[in-house]
C-alpha cells in the first residue's frame, strides 16, 4: 500500500540581512568589552616629570600621593642639569622640577624659550655664619664680612647681607650684584670676597661669612647655627626658589596645578624633602604670579647683562 505524498515542511531560510546585523552587534559588544577592560580600567591621568634626584625618598612618596589623586606620575631622571629644560621644550616630558628662577631665566634667554614656573617647592638658603656673634644685630659697625667670590653666590650673598641690614646695595641689588655695588657710605660692615672654601675657614678672623651649603657640615657647622639667611618672604629671595616648570601653553592645565598642590600639601612629602637637604631647605608656597614676575625681571636683567 503506497503512502500518500505528504508535503515536507521546508526549514525557514536565513535572511542575510539578519546575519550581517547580528555580526555587527557581536563586534560592537566585543569592542565595548575591550574598551572597558583596557581603557576604562585605568582612569588615571599620566604625567611625566623630569628630575635630577629621583632616588630621594620624597619623590616616591610624591608618586604614591599623586596616584591616590588619580594621577600616574612617571619620573624621568636626568644626570645633568643641562638636560631637563631641553627635554621639556621638545615635549619629551610634561613638567620638570629641579631648578630655581635664576637658572630658568638663563635657559629661556639663551635659547629664546618661554618655559614658565607653575608652583614653588623649596628654597635652599645661602646662610651667614659667625664664630664671634650669636645674633646678626650684634655685629659692630666697621667689622668685615666675607662672601664667596664666584659671581652667582657673591650676588646672592650680598642680597642676604642686605636683607640682614648689614649693607646697602646700589639700585636695590640684583642677581648680578658684586662688591662694586655695595654702597659703603650707607653700609654697616665692610665686605670682602673669598673663594667659597675659604669663607668658612676664615671665620675665626671675620665677624661673619656667607658659607655655601656644601661646606657647612664639613666645617662642623649646623644649619641652625646660621645667624642670617635668605628670607623666603623677601622679594630678593624669590629668584632662588625652586619651582615646577611647564611649557607656557600648559601653564594653566588643571592636572598640573593639582600636582603642585599635592607636592605642597603632603606632610609626608614635605618632611622627606627637608630631611633630604639635611635640614637646610625651607618649604615655600610662593604665589605663581610672584614667580612669574620674578622670572620676567630676572630675564630682563640677564638679557641686559649679556649685551
Amino acid at each position: 500500500m503506497s503512502t500518500p505524498d505528504v508535503p515536507l515542511i521546508e526549514a525557514p531560510k536565513k535572511n542575510p540581512l539578519f546575519l550581517i546585523l547580528g555580526g555587527l552587534v557581536a563586534l560592537a559588544l566585543i569592542a565595548g568589552l575591550v574598551y572597558a577592560v583596557f581603557l576604562r580600567g585605568d582612569k588615571n591621568e599620566k604625567v611625566t616629570i623630569g628630575v635630577v634626584d629621583s632616588s630621594e625618598a620624597y619623590w616616591q612618596t610624591y608618586v604614591d600621593e599623586a596616584k591616590k589623586e588619580g594621577i600616574d606620575v612617571e619620573l624621568v631622571n636626568f644626570t645633568e642639569y643641562t638636560q631637563p629644560n631641553p627635554a621639556l621644550t621638545n615635549k619629551d616630558i610634561d613638567l620638570n622640577v629641579f631648578q630655581h628662577i635664576v637658572y630658568l631665566a638663563d635657559y629661556n634667554v639663551a635659547n629664546d624659550q618661554d618655559l614658565t614656573p607653575i608652583g614653588s617647592t623649596a628654597i635652599y638658603p645661602l646662610a651667614l655664619y659667625s664664630k664671634k656673634y650669636d645674633d646678626v644685630a650684634d655685629i659692630e659697625d666697621g667689622e668685615t664680612v666675607a662672601v664667596p667670590n664666584d659671581p652667582s653666590n657673591q650676588a646672592r650673598g650680598l642680597l642676604v647681607l642686605q636683607s640682614a641690614g648689614l649693607i646697602t646695595l646700589k639700585s636695590g641689588g640684583s642677581i648680578f650684584s658684586d662688591l662694586s655695588d655695595v654702597d659703603e657710605a650707607n653700609s654697616k660692615v665692610k665686605v670682602k670676597a673669598l673663594s667659597a672654601e675659604l669663607t668658612v675657614t676664615s671665620l675665626e678672623d671675620l665677624a661673619a661669612a656667607i658659607v655655601n651649603n656644601d661646606f657647612v657640615a664639613d666645617a662642623g657647622l649646623k644649619p641652625e647655627d646660621a645667624i642670617a639667611q635668605d628670607d623666603p618672604s623677601d622679594p630678593n629671595a624669590v629668584p632662588y626658589v625652586n619651582v615646577f616648570v611647564a611649557r607656557a601653553g600648559d601653564a594653566d592645565a588643571a592636572t598640573y596645578k593639582k600636582l603642585v598642590k599635592i607636592f605642597q600639601d603632603s606632610d609626608a612629602v614635605q618632611k622627606e624633602l627637608i630631611e633630604a637637604s639635611a635640614g637646610t631647605g625651607v618649604s615655600v608656597k610662593t604665589p605663581v604670579k610672584d614667580l612669574a614676575s620674578s622670572l620676567e625681571k630676572v630675564e630682563a636683567d640677564t638679557e641686559a647683562q649679556k649685551k
